[in-house]
C-alpha cells in the first residue's frame, strides 16, 4: 500500500486577547486551526516521529504568537503563524491556518463590558508555502431575510412538480461567502465592511427572481467594491418560510403567518471572478 495524501495539525486552539488602553479595553476572540504538510510520511508508515512537530507544541506556538503579535485584524496574524512554521521547521512544505472569529461589541459604550455581536463569524484561511501565500477571508452563518421583493417562476415543470410559481415570497438564507485576495488591501477591516455592505445592499434593494440571480449580483457587487479581491464564492441555502393554511378555521392567510424551516433546503452555490 502507498500513502496517497497526509496532513496533520492542531484544531480549535481558542484564544481571547484583551488589549488595554487605560480604562478602555478591546477584545479579540479566535478559534484557530493549523495543519501541516511535508516530510511526515515516515510517521505514518514506519512509526518514525523524528520529524513530527507535536500538536501540543503547535498549540503553544499559537498562544505565544498571539500574545505578542495578535492585533485588531486577523489576516496579518494568520500570516505570522504560517511563516513561523515555514521558517523554523524545514520538513514543513505547506501550512494551512484557519481562523474563525467570535465578534464582540461594547455594551452600551462601556469601556470594558461586551455583548456578542451576532452568530455570524468572520473567518480567514491562510495557505502558505515557501513559494507563495494565499489569503482568503469570508463570513459564515450570516442569516439574512427579506419579507417581499422575491419570487420564483418559469422553471421546469413535469409530473413530479408540486411547487407553485410565485411573484411574492419571503427570501431567507444563511450566507457563507469566501473571497480571495490578489493583493493586500490598505485595511482588511475596511475591505470586509465595504464588501459586505455592497452585497447586503443588493440583497435588500433589488427584486430577486431567484436565489441564483441574487447570488450573482451580490458577488458582482463585492468584486466592484473591493478591487483587491480576484474572486468570491457564495453559498446561499434557501431557508423556506411556508405559508400556514388557516382556511379550516375560516381565516384567510394573506402572506402573514409562516412556518420557518431549514430542512430540506435548496443549496445554491457559485464562484464569481473578474
Amino acid at each position: 500500500m502507498k500513502l496517497l495524501h497526509h496532513n496533520y495539525g492542531k484544531a480549535h486552539v481558542r484564544v481571547m486577547k484583551v488589549t488595554r488602553d487605560g480604562p478602555q479595553h478591546s477584545l479579540k476572540e479566535l478559534d484557530i486551526s493549523v495543519m501541516l504538510q511535508g516530510d511526515f510520511e515516515a510517521s505514518y508508515t514506519k512509526a518514525d516521529n523524528r520529524l513530527v512537530v507535536p500538536t501540543d507544541t503547535m498549540k503553544n506556538i499559537v498562544n505565544v504568537l498571539a500574545h505578542g503579535k495578535l492585533g485588531a485584524e486577523t489576516e496579518p496574524f494568520g500570516i505570522v503563524v504560517a511563516e513561523h512554521f515555514l521558517k523554523n521547521y524545514p520538513q514543513v512544505e505547506t501550512v494551512s491556518v484557519r481562523l474563525s472569529e467570535r465578534r464582540w461589541d461594547r455594551l452600551a459604550a462601556h469601556a470594558h463590558s461586551f455583548i456578542e455581536k451576532s452568530a455570524a463569524k468572520p473567518f480567514t484561511e491562510i495557505t502558505a508555502s515557501r513559494q507563495q501565500t494565499s489569503i482568503q477571508s469570508g463570513i459564515e452563518d450570516l442569516l439574512i431575510l427579506k419579507t417581499t421583493q422575491s419570487g420564483f417562476e418559469g422553471y421546469v415543470r413535469d409530473e413530479f412538480t408540486t411547487l407553485p410559481e410565485t411573484k411574492e415570497r419571503i427570501f431567507a438564507t444563511q450566507l457563507r461567502a469566501t473571497w480571495l485576495y490578489s493583493r493586500p488591501p490598505a485595511s482588511y477591516t475596511q475591505s470586509h465592511t465595504k464588501l459586505l455592505d455592497s452585497m447586503l445592499a443588493v440583497f435588500a434593494s433589488t427584486y430577486s427572481p431567484s436565489v441564483q440571480v441574487t447570488l450573482f449580483q451580490m458577488g458582482e457587487a463585492a468584486l466592484n467594491a473591493v478591487p483587491e479581491i480576484s474572486k468570491i464564492t457564495l453559498a446561499m441555502p434557501n431557508q423556506h418560510c411556508l405559508l400556514i393554511n388557516l382556511s379550516p378555521f375560516g381565516i384567510e392567510n394573506r402572506n402573514e403567518l409562516f412556518v420557518p424551516t431549514i430542512e430540506p433546503q435548496g443549496q445554491i452555490e457559485a464562484t464569481i471572478v473578474r
